[in-house]
């Protein structure tokens, strides 16, 4: 990975005030055919509503916002880690909305943020980390050779931003 990326982990005033770029990077990411709960066309309202509520919950402490900037200090890709979990299961927390922009993909970006949340996650006392991605897409590949074990996987789970159907994997890791 490039020395000029920088992964920090964003407070509440800081997501509050990233609420547009990450909009930027999630609308490439859905225009780039990821599935990350989202269709096209993707209205940019509905893209800030999505990371407004994602601030909220960074500032209600339910979730870590992890992000990866570029040279120009601009976001280049983001990742979740969700940590409001039941009584029962507080030594856990749930990965998500792993998002890289396009023009940034192939620098070890994922990787670093993958590095990160697992960081931040030990930091938060949790022992067993969970996801799910899009079966035989590049990021089972990256949770893979990141040590990740996949569980199983659910066909026809979810629909790709065009409309199509996709499975779903499953992946977790104890750290």
């Amino acid at each position: 990975m490039s020395d000029q990326v920088q992964i920090e982990i964003l407070d509440a005033k800081e997501a509050q005030s990233s609420v547009a770029a990450l909009a930027d990077v999630l609308t490439d990411c859905v225009a780039g055919g990821a599935s990350v709960s989202f269709m096209l066309p993707l209205p940019r309202e509905h893209a800030l509503q999505f990371w407004q509520g994602v601030a909220e919950g960074v500032a209600r402490k339910e979730r870590v916002l992890l992000v990866a900037r570029g040279t120009g200090d601009e976001i280049i890709g983001t990742v979740q880690l969700i940590i409001a979990m039941p009584d029962n299961q507080t030594h856990r927390a749930d990965v998500a909305k792993m998002l890289v922009h396009r023009s940034a993909r192939r620098r070890g970006v994922a990787h670093a943020l993958m590095a990160a949340v697992e960081k931040a996650a030990r930091a938060e006392g949790k022992t067993v980390l969970v996801l799910d991605t899009v079966t035989g897409g590049d990021a089972e590949r990256l949770y893979e050779r990141a040590g990740w074990q996949k569980v199983g996987v659910i066909p026809n789970y979810a629909l790709m931003p065009d409309g199509d159907f996709c499975g779903t994997t499953i992946f977790h890791k104890q750290i």
